[in-house]
């Protein structure tokens, strides 16, 4: 008997199989031979006849499920999104299935641990010497969660369980098998949710929603920032729970997780699971088969929690959906934001995208009918809109990148004890190094990029193949040892307001300061607890956070974003301005003010940024890209490839356009990426448009699989992007 299957592999197509016996049902997992490896591979389906002759077929090795895996809308989403990206179907599975399910461990929740705080542990806490750090560390977890810290606590604020041993050891804490939580919902004191005052806006947002419980609907939450869209989000949650239903909700970064995470605790006793990089792989494989059997009401994470399967599905929240993090950038290049729509659908829910800032995409589909718009144009409570302005710091003295204006404004601001932010999108000391005597720069040999320089480990870093090198002592090319670091960077920037502000706190958060997996939960605390003053960030600060008193907030370097080649850079820009400026003056009494510093005062984007609403520009760039016939009013994909060689790639993408030349698709190259040399590879890129999006899959759903049959593939490595949100 025949089974087709998604095997794990690179190769555009399924796999036949045989099998003796019982036939394991569509959606189970396989153990099959595939070359020399034994590989997990998923049952798709039984057809009646194979192209491959049964004398060359193979017989699977094992059946690893009794029952299907997944529940049938997610194994009919996951299918979709195969054929939508046009991505190998097994490497598609892979990629939403926890790793251990992968590796064919049984799909059987594993006991999870938790530790209690005893009389004399609570009896030890004053006794703590000061240094004993991690000590404290645990006990003050234990006291934030009512005397009990499960594994998934843990993992959160990268603790490790062996850090307990000595805790046990002591009888400060005891340890349990973790008892599954209660999965019914009732409202009980401590979670009450009556007290909340809501806007009539608000008010208005919840009303349109409640309706349509039970069935597919797609709304767009337009906040301006501080409007509340959270707490719009929290009344949905509470009418799901309500009806017993599981809740999804989608947020961009790892940073936002923890801190929504401890706003649905304070709000709902129910099980929360919240999917982030600190999980080992069975407290994520336990997370995902708890929501299978219903047995978590909300789960929370960023863009691969979509492939989590809920029992009992009734909302799904997608926060920020314009960020670009939810679109994957390699292998598997899905949107998140777009698949959760599809997954809403199936499922039959309503779906709810929140942001202060919508995608072009997101308004495209509120024009055309498929999504229902609800605006909140005010901020929560009595704050106020923050003051913009745009400070021209041409002929102007700077230090450091800092205007003295600027400087001015954040003494006043500082010296009624409140919080300044610098927003600075470019992490190290420098975005390069240069030579004073010869003009020497310090480029990387794998990219056709500058390496960055981090004085704090003397190290040049290139931020896009992570080749990183000791920085020089002298100049390779005339051995002078002039070298200058060239350009501003946030390091660079800490030093000089260290040295501004000697008796002030300051704090960079970027990638590079907050790597461990708790430093930025420990930042966000520091500045709600107003021991930082001064704050320099990168755009990882830029959205979702609420700091109380930060009143502040200066751009240094907007410049570099407004000249760009992408035709979504002046969407990315104005988005980026808005979220930042939104950081200011979000509470009641404190007035917000946005210094925003540029060569360029009368470029057209920021004149209209800052003398029309997010709303009015936003119009503005659609009809810009109607005219040019730019996405959304277009379906676009672009082919990439890279090898050793430029000749390769340019020769494998023209083997393509041939393949293309009788469709009626728009063809653009193929021509070297706007970034040829990449982690030294010679890459290139071929463009592909329709007005129609289903057009466009048509033509190349028969031809992507053939790609790989072209003598040219061989030389290179090649992929395609659907919807892609990066050109350049």
């Amino acid at each position: 008997m025949l089974i087709r299957l998604a095997v794990p592999t690179p190769l555009r197509r399924s796999f036949d199989y045989l099998y003796k016996g019982t036939a394991p049902a569509v959606g189970c997992r396989v153990v099959v031979p595939f070359g020399r490896q034994k590989l997990t591979a998923v049952v798709l389906s039984h057809p009646e006849s194979s192209q491959v002759p049964s004398s060359k077929l193979k017989y699977i090795d094992k059946v690893i499920d009794s029952e299907p895996l997944l529940p049938d809308v997610l194994f009919k989403l996951i299918r979709f999104a195969a054929d939508y990206y046009q991505h190998p179907i097994g490497e598609v599975f892979a990629n939403c299935l926890p790793t251990l399910l992968n590796k064919g461990e049984p799909a059987r929740l594993e006991p999870e641990w938790q530790w209690s705080l005893t009389t004399s542990g609570e009896d030890a806490i004053p006794k703590i010497r000061s240094n004993a750090v991690k000590q404290k560390q645990l006990f003050q977890l234990c006291l934030e969660h009512n005397g009990v810290i499960t594994e998934q606590v843990l993992g959160l604020y990268d603790f490790i369980p062996s850090y307990l041993k000595t805790f046990e050891e002591k009888g400060w804490l005891v340890r349990s098998e973790q008892k599954p939580s209660q999965v019914v919902y009732e409202p009980e004191a401590g979670y009450d949710t009556e007290s909340v005052t809501l806007t009539n806006e608000q008010e208005d947002a919840v009303d349109s929603i409640k309706p349509n419980f039970g069935s597919f609907k797609g709304f767009l939450l337009d906040g301006v920032t501080g409007s509340g869209k959270t707490e719009v989000y929290l009344q949905l949650i509470r009418e799901a729970l309500s009806r017993q239903q599981q809740v999804l909700m989608l947020v961009p970064e790892i940073g936002l997780t923890p801190q929504t995470v401890k706003r649905l605790e304070r709000r709902f006793n129910v099980p929360i699971a919240m999917l982030h990089s600190g999980l080992t792989d069975k407290q994520r494989l336990n997370i995902w088969l708890k929501a299978r059997a219903g047995k978590i009401s909300i789960v929370i994470g960023t863009r691969s929690a979509l492939f989590t399967p809920l029992a009992n599905p009734g909302l799904i929240i997608v926060d920020e959906e314009h960020d670009l993090s939810y679109k994957q950038q390699e292998g598997f290049r899905y949107s998140a934001r777009d698949l959760a729509i599809v997954r809403a659908q199936y499922e039959q829910t309503p779906i709810v995208l929140g942001s202060a800032t919508p995608s072009m995409e997101s308004l495209h589909n509120v024009e055309q009918g498929k999504l229902s718009l609800l605006r909140l144009t005010k901020r929560a409570g009595e704050a106020k809109p923050p003051h913009i302005k745009v400070l021209d710091v041409r002929q102007r003295h700077l230090n450091q990148g800092l205007s003295q204006p600027l400087i001015d404004n954040m003494r006043k601001h500082l010296a009624q004890n409140q919080q300044c932010m610098i927003f600075l999108n470019r992490r190290g000391f420098a975005p390069t190094l240069m030579c004073h005597e010869c003009g020497w720069i310090a480029d990387c040999q794998r990219c056709d990029r500058h390496m960055t320089y981090h004085q704090r480990f003397k190290r040049l870093h290139c931020h896009h193949c992570d080749k990183q090198v000791f920085m020089p002592k002298r100049c390779p090319e005339c051995q002078s040892p002039q070298l200058n670091p060239v350009g501003l960077g946030t390091e660079r920037l800490e030093e000089a307001l260290k040295e501004i502000f000697p008796d002030k706190s300051v704090a960079r958060i970027d990638r590079d300061s907050t790597r461990r997996k708790d430093s930025m939960q420990k930042f966000v605390e520091a500045i709600k607890n107003d021991e930082i003053d001064i704050l320099i960030g990168t755009q990882m600060l830029a959205k979702g956070h609420h700091f109380p008193k930060l009143s502040l907030v200066g751009v240094v370097d907007t410049d570099g974003c407004l000249f760009s080649a992408d035709f979504r850079a002046t969407e990315r820009t104005a988005q980026l301005l808005t979220q930042v400026a939104g950081r200011a003056g979000r509470s009641k009494g404190i007035k917000g003010e946005v210094v925003i510093q540029s060569h360029h005062p009368d470029h057209p984007l920021l004149v209209n940024l800052f003398t029309q609403d997010y709303q009015t520009l936003s119009r503005n760039i659609l009809a810009e890209r109607q005219e040019a016939q730019l996405p959304p009013f277009t379906a676009m994909a672009i082919f990439r490839a890279e090898a050793s060689t430029l000749e390769m790639p340019m020769t494998f993408l023209n083997d393509v356009k041939q393949q293309l030349k009788q469709s009626d698709l728009s063809v653009y190259g193929p021509f070297p990426a706007p970034m040829p040399k990449r982690a030294g590879k010679m890459r290139a890129q071929l463009m592909v448009q329709h007005s129609l999006r289903k057009r466009l899959q048509q033509v190349l759903s028969p031809i992507t699989p053939t790609l790989e049959q072209l003598p040219s593939s061989r030389k290179v490595r090649w992929s395609i992007d659907i919807d892609p949100q990066e050109v350049f």
